[in-house]
């Protein structure tokens, strides 16, 4: 699969790495591709990964596209993406202001505003629930922990839930991209938990059925 990473942060970098490993093609969208951060990122992530400041035409070539940009970004970077419509496209940011707080855009949530942005694009909401140290290893003593995801296309979540399946999540899929929000308050709860409460970041929610 060809996997347009939009952004080289902890996030954008530690998944596109994960995805190159396992064989799929990685293009990391970066304003500085030769840059010594990128070049590092592209020698841990192997032959099956490039970089280009090109994002339009990067996002054209590619079969699924991740957003892994600061929210302050989101508009610059999906404006300059060009045509999106048909593209899964994987939103994994969150909408957080001042003092980690969270935003609600006037779209509903971060991941509406994403779609209302990226008019056609099939949007599924995920990667923005944990931390990036859990994108490196989902497991806690051998077992995998959750990944939530939203979304209005149900090929769109299939595509997305199997690369996070590939990288060892369990995936719970909340329903349509109006749950969101309910995405975007995990994500909060999770950073209050680890950063403002001082568990750390080696803390991970998981899913238990009984029976």
């Amino acid at each position: 699969m060809k996997i347009a990473v939009i952004g080289t942060g902890n996030v954008g970098g530690t998944l596109g790495q994960r995805w190159a490993q396992k064989g799929h093609r990685v293009v990391f969208v970066s304003r500085e591709p030769e840059g010594e951060k990128t070049q590092a990122l592209l020698a841990r992530s192997g032959p099956n990964a490039s970089a280009t400041a090109d994002s339009a035409a990067a996002c054209a070539a590619a079969d699924v596209l991740l957003l892994a940009t600061p929210w302050t970004a989101v508009g610059e970077t999906l404006a300059g993406a060009g045509n999106l419509s048909g593209k899964v496209l994987l939103d994994a940011t969150n909408p957080i202001g001042p003092g980690l707080t969270l935003l609600i855009p006037a779209a509903g949530s971060g991941g509406e505003e994403v779609a209302r942005l990226a008019p056609g694009a099939q949007v599924v909401k995920i990667f923005n629930t944990t931390g990036w140290g859990n994108m490196a290893d989902p497991l806690y003593t051998g077992e995998p922990t959750a990944m939530f995801l939203c979304g209005d296309d149900t090929a769109a979540k299939g595509v997305a839930a199997a690369l996070a399946e590939e990288l060892g999540f369990a995936v719970a899929d909340v329903g349509g991209l109006n749950r969101a929000h309910l995405l975007e308050a995990v994500a909060m709860t999770w950073i209050n938990l680890a950063m403002v409460q001082g568990h750390g970041r080696d803390i991970a929610f998981k899913i238990v059925k009984r029976g």
